[in-house]
């Protein structure tokens, strides 16, 4: 399976640190955010992985080159990061979103718990991993269910009416893939739809078809946008080592 994950941008809320390098490329508990992600991917059997850069793109791909030169992870440039959101990201790789595949934003870490959750999930055209906590604030990606089926997803939904969150990991299978690319293309032909995030292309999808969700609470995982953030993405990496290390015996 594939793996496509969204590194393009810079990361402007974690300026200063991100003045040189995108955030992708920040270090937590003695590795990259992006090699966080890729270890796990690759230890769950994810056998292609393509990571979309844009900022500071040389220093990415450098990155990935020495890292897993002999591995199946490579980088693509997309030019438009600067006068683009995400949306136009995925517009840059629309040709790799073939088969069943994983879509995940740069800046959300995780451990296997998560994948393994997401990949025995029931069989849907498009899964979007969700975790459920007591509060919400405004800057998470809200969604609203009807069982385990998403009715809608935004930031813009009321605090008090949210049933969970997306973590930035989608799963396509099926159809799934190909309806995605094609909803892509008709919102990028508007006016707006350079400024858009992919989500709001899973929001329009969700009231014409069944988006299912995947619940992993309790699951570990993180995301990095402000430099508050960061503590707790640590917290969860270092978890995630420590598991490693038991898992191959260590001490």
């Amino acid at each position: 399976m594939k793996a496509i994950i969204l590194s393009a941008g810079q990361g402007t809320r974690l300026l200063p640190l991100t003045a040189e390098i995108p955030k992708c490329a920040l270090t937590l508990y003695n590795k990259t955010v992006i090699e966080w992600q890729v270890d796990e991917l690759l230890s769950s059997g994810i056998d292609d992985i393509v990571v979309v850069t844009g900022f500071a793109t040389d220093k990415v791909e450098q990155l990935l080159a020495s890292r897993y030169h002999s591995q199946p992870v490579r980088a693509v440039f997309n030019p438009f990061y600067k006068v683009s959101d995400n949306l136009a990201t995925c517009w840059i790789v629309r040709n790799e979103m073939e088969g069943d595949f994983i879509l995940l934003n740069g800046d959300t870490l995780f451990d296997t718990s998560v994948l393994k959750c997401l990949l025995g999930s029931k069989s849907q055209p498009i899964t979007v991993t969700i975790d459920k906590k007591s509060t919400y604030d405004d800057d998470d990606m809200k969604v609203l269910l009807d069982g385990d089926r998403l009715t809608r997803i935004g930031k813009d939904i009321p605090l008090d009416k949210a049933d969970a969150e997306s973590i930035g990991m989608l799963l396509f299978r099926g159809a799934g893939a190909a309806l995605f690319q094609k909803t892509i293309e008709q919102v990028l032909r508007t006016p707006e739809g350079i400024k858009r995030w992919y989500l709001s292309v899973i929001n329009e999808l969700a009231q014409t078809m069944t988006v299912g969700t995947c619940c992993i609470e309790g699951s570990p995982w993180a995301e990095v946008d402000f430099p508050a953030d960061l503590k707790r993405a640590e917290g969860v990496v270092r978890g995630i080592a420590e598991n490693s290390r038991l898992a191959e015996g260590g001490v």
